[in-house]
C-alpha cells in the first residue's frame, strides 16, 4: 500500500509525497487534493467533432438496445404473472 494519496494515484505533483508516518493537517490535505485535481484536469483531452459525433451515436444505439431489451423483458414478465395469477 502507498503512504499517501499522491503515491496511490501515481501522481508526481511537487510536494505531494510524504514520508512514512508523517501526518498532515486538514489544510495541507485539502491543498494536496486540489493540486492532484488540477494535475488530473491538465490530462483531459477534448474530443474532436467527429469523435464526439461517433461517441454520441454509440451511446444512442446502446441506450435504444437496452430500452428495447427492458421493454421486452417487462412485457414477458407481465404476461407470465397474468398467466400465473390470472
Amino acid at each position: 500500500m502507498s503512504e499517501s494519496p499522491a503515491e496511490a494515484a501515481g501522481s508526481h505533483v511537487e510536494g505531494a509525497t510524504a514520508g512514512p508516518g508523517k501526518n498532515r493537517n486538514v489544510f495541507s490535505r485539502i491543498a494536496l487534493f486540489v493540486r492532484q485535481v488540477v494535475a488530473e484536469l491538465r490530462k483531459v483531452v477534448t474530443p474532436t467533432r467527429s469523435e464526439l459525433l461517433n461517441y454520441t451515436g454509440v451511446v444512442l444505439v446502446f441506450v435504444t438496445v437496452v430500452m428495447l431489451f427492458v421493454t421486452v423483458l417487462d412485457y414477458l414478465i407481465g404476461r407470465g404473472t397474468l398467466a400465473l395469477f390470472g
